[in-house]
């Protein structure tokens, strides 16, 4: 059975607080404030069970009793690390709507991330674009603004103290030293750090949701 309710959704007080929203793989997300979200790696956690449970399917009959409990089996394990995931999801955006007025976040295209064969499952287990798409909604129906930094943007790059862009920056490389102020970064904060800054520039890539609106708009700021 399905029920359908249209239900009044009321904007919430206003806090005068806002964010930028960094997400990754290490930590499921690093706020600009310098607070952090450890990733819980749900996926990561049942690996070894469900490899034991995918061995046990191969060796089943197909279409025999036997392989349909183990196929069962199976897909029982995938939904409850889909759940916990979810559920984590959730609560994290339910809880950043609630604290900030204001919230940053860039555009990762996360589909040309996953092609990346060494860290295709640790992407999708983090649930990236479940987490802008909750934050979307929520911030629509709670009567925040979500800005979306365009995905070019070199956040991770830029020094957030003077502005100086490093020329690389591996993937592993964790914290790093501008070569101009001398400042030491750790990665994923600086790149909070300058999404926010980003993200209350006139000229923001990518786009925000208006309060109470059910679209991101694409294009600069308006």
């Amino acid at each position: 059975m399905t029920l359908c309710l249209d239900e009044q959704v009321d904007a919430l007080p206003k806090t005068g607080e806002s964010v930028g929203i960094d997400l990754g793989i290490n930590r499921l997300a690093t706020f600009s404030n310098g607070e952090q979200v450890v990733n819980p790696r749900f996926l990561a956690g049942k690996l070894t069970k469900l490899r034991r449970f995918q061995r046990t399917l191969s060796r089943r009959r197909k279409g025999s009793g036997r392989w349909h409990r183990q196929r069962l089996k199976v897909a029982m394990l995938h939904l409850g690390v889909a759940n916990s995931r979810r559920d984590t999801l959730a609560k994290l955006t339910t809880d950043l709507v609630k604290r900030y007025d204001f919230l940053c976040i860039e555009d990762l295209d996360v589909k040309t991330m996953i092609l990346n064969r060494k860290l295709s499952r640790c992407i999708a287990d983090v649930g990236m674009s479940a987490f802008r798409r909750m934050l979307t909604y929520k911030c629509a129906w709670y009567g925040r603004e979500l800005r979306v930094v365009g995905r070019f943007f070199p956040s991770s790059k830029l020094c957030s103290a003077c502005g100086n862009v490093a020329e690389t920056l591996a993937l592993d490389v964790r914290s790093w030293r501008c070569s101009e102020c001398g400042i030491l970064h750790d990665r994923d904060e600086n790149a909070a750090r300058n999404i926010m800054a980003e993200g209350r520039s006139v000229t923001a890539r990518g786009g925000y949701v208006r309060p109470r609106a059910t679209q991101v708009v694409h294009g600069s700021a308006r």
